[in-house]
C-alpha cells in the first residue's frame, strides 16, 4: 500500500544530499566495489558504505548485496545504475553542446585521398561526437585547391611545398618502406632477401607527394639503400597509396606502404615488410593549411582534434 511516508521519502529522493548520494551509488556500482568507489572518491571505503546504506534507507530497497570481499548489484540497483548511467550521458551531451553552440554549420574539409581513406575517416565518429552541430563536407583529391573558388575551409596535404599565401600547421612526419603480403613474400622468398625483389611486380603512386610523382616515392627509397630498380621492371600504377597497399594485400605485387597508413595492417598480418630496417623518412610531412582569414573557431576546432588523433 502506498502510504503518506511513502510519499515523504520519494518527495525527498532529489535534494542536494540524496544527489550526492546517487553520485557515490553511481561509482561504487560502475566499479562494484565501495574499495575502488573510495579512491575515487577520495574518501575511505566505511564512508561509501555508510552513504549507500543511507541511500538504500531513504529509497526502501536495497542496492546491493553484501558478501564476504564482494559486492553484487540486486535487479533494483542494476535498474537504477543503468537509468543514473543514462541520464548522465544525456547530461554530458547537453553540456557538451552548449558550451560548443557556437560551434555550428558547415565545415569544408578537402584532403588526399590515402590520408582520407586511413586516417580521417576511420576517425570521425569521434569529431562527430565531440562537435554534433559542425556539418563536415569532405572532398578528396591529389592537386592544390583554390580555397575561393571551391568553398574549402581547410586542406590537409602531404608534400613539402609550402605556399606564403596560406596559414599552415603540421601534423605529422611519415616514413615509407616496401610492403607485401605474407603469401607474396613467401612465394618470391623476399623475407631479408632484398635482391629478390628485382623478381617482383611494383605497385606505385604515381601522385604520391605530387600531381606527377609518377616512381620517384620507390626511387626516392632504392637511392637511399643504394639499390638498382630495373626500368623494364613490371609495375602496377595507381594514383593513390592507399590503392597500392589494397593491391598488395591481394597479392598482386610490393607496394611502396607510407607507414602511419598502414601499419594497422602490418599488425593484423594482411601486410609484411619483408626488408627489415628499410624504412625511410620521406622529406615530405602532412601538414594542414587554409586562408588566414578563414581560420575561424570551426577550423580551429577541426586542426586541434586532428592533432590529437595524431598525438594518441
Amino acid at each position: 500500500m502506498y502510504t503518506d511516508d511513502n510519499f515523504m521519502v520519494v518527495n525527498k529522493l532529489l535534494n542536494g544530499s540524496q544527489l550526492s548520494k546517487l553520485h557515490t551509488f553511481e561509482i561504487a556500482a560502475r566499479h562494484c566495489s565501495f574499495v575502488l568507489a573510495a579512491d575515487e572518491l577520495a574518501i575511505t571505503a566505511s564512508a561509501v558504505s555508510h552513504r549507500i546504506s543511507s541511500l538504500e534507507q531513504e529509497l526502501g530497497f536495497k542496492l546491493f548485496q553484501r558478501f564476504h570481499r564482494k559486492i553484487e548489484l540486486t535487479c533494483e540497483g542494476k535498474r537504477l545504475f543503468w537509468t543514473i548511467k543514462s541520464t548522465l550521458e544525456h547530461l554530458n551531451q547537453e553540456i557538451l553542446e552548449i558550451k560548443n553552440q557556437e560551434l555550428s554549420g558547415n565545415l569544408t574539409i578537402y584532403s588526399r585521398p590515402t590520408f582520407t581513406q586511413c586516417w580521417l575517416v576511420p576517425k570521425l565518429a569521434d569529431f562527430n561526437q565531440l562537435y554534433p552541430s559542425i556539418n563536415l563536407n569532405i572532398l578528396v583529391g591529389n592537386e592544390n585547391v583554390n580555397f575561393r573558388g571551391y568553398g574549402i575551409d581547410l586542406a590537409i596535404y602531404f608534400d613539402d611545398i609550402i605556399s606564403n599565401e596560406l596559414s599552415h600547421q603540421y601534423l605529422m612526419s611519415e616514413y615509407i618502406t616496401p610492403v607485401c603480403s605474407p603469401q607474396y613474400a613467401e612465394k618470391h622468398d623476399l623475407m631479408g632477401n632484398i635482391d629478390n625483389l628485382r623478381y617482383c611486380t611494383l605497385l606505385h603512386d604515381k601522385q604520391a607527394w605530387s600531381y606527377d610523382s609518377d616512381t620517384k616515392e620507390w626511387n626516392t627509397w632504392a637511392e637511399h639503400f643504394d639499390i638498382t630498380l630495373e626500368p623494364s621492371q613490371k609495375c602496377i600504377v595507381f594514383d593513390r597509396s592507399d590503392l597500392a597497399a589494397v593491391a598488395a594485400i591481394h597479392h598482386a605485387g610490393v607496394a611502396m606502404g607510407r607507414k602511419n597508413m598502414i601499419w594497422e595492417k602490418i599488425e593484423n598480418n594482411e601486410l609484411v615488410a619483408p626488408f627489415p630496417n628499410t624504412e625511410v623518412l620521406c622529406k615530405q610531412y602532412y601538414y594542414t593549411c587554409t586562408l588566414p582569414q578563414q581560420q575561424n573557431e570551426k577550423v580551429n576546432a577541426f586542426i586541434q582534434w586532428l592533432k590529437s588523433t595524431i598525438d594518441e
